[in-house]
């Protein structure tokens, strides 16, 4: 797999489908995972960074509604929800700040009624592009999932109904 340096942004998004994740994207899901989290979550100490690589490395992706953001059959990025909640949204770094989470977050909105996320406090650029989006906090905790020192702002999603 080659890395792409040069993507352009006004082809990017057409150039795009989304598919239903299938077991054959696993290792380029973990691989993605791996990299997007050393690019964006520089505030995790490298043992529970590694503490959490073993543990997604133990998922079934299977068992979350994932779809991966393909160009050919190269993965880009991927959405995995639980009960109409954002668990992960994952990109390649140099995927990062093209347009392609809006894809991914419109899809989970229209397809599959996403309305909530949890955001790691420090992860300050995902706070705010689920804030443009319409996500307001709801709820911070003081220890992440795993009890760990990473706040949480559980978050969701805004509409003129409420």
């Amino acid at each position: 797999m080659t890395e792409r340096k040069d993507i352009d942004q006004t082809t990017t998004n057409q150039s795009f489908k989304i598919e239903k994740y299938t077991d054959k994207d696993r290792e380029q899901i973990l691989n993605i995972w791996e990299k997007s989290v050393l690019a964006t979550h520089d505030f995790l100490n490298p043992t529970d960074f590694e503490e959490i690589k073993q543990l997604v490395q133990t998922f079934n992706f299977n068992d979350f509604e994932v779809y991966c953001l393909k160009q050919n059959d190269e993965v880009a990025g991927f959405i995995g929800l639980a009960e109409r909640k954002i668990e992960m949204l994952f990109f390649s770094p140099e995927y990062i700040g093209k347009g392609l989470g809006r894809k991914l977050t419109d899809f989970a909105f229209s397809e599959l009624k996403a309305d909530k996320v949890d955001v790691n406090e420090q992860n300050t650029n995902a706070v705010k592009f689920y804030e443009k989006l319409g996500f307001r906090t709801y709820e911070r905790t003081d220890k992440d999932d795993q009890r760990k020192e990473y706040p949480l702002l559980r978050m969701k999603l805004e509409t003129t109904e409420n």
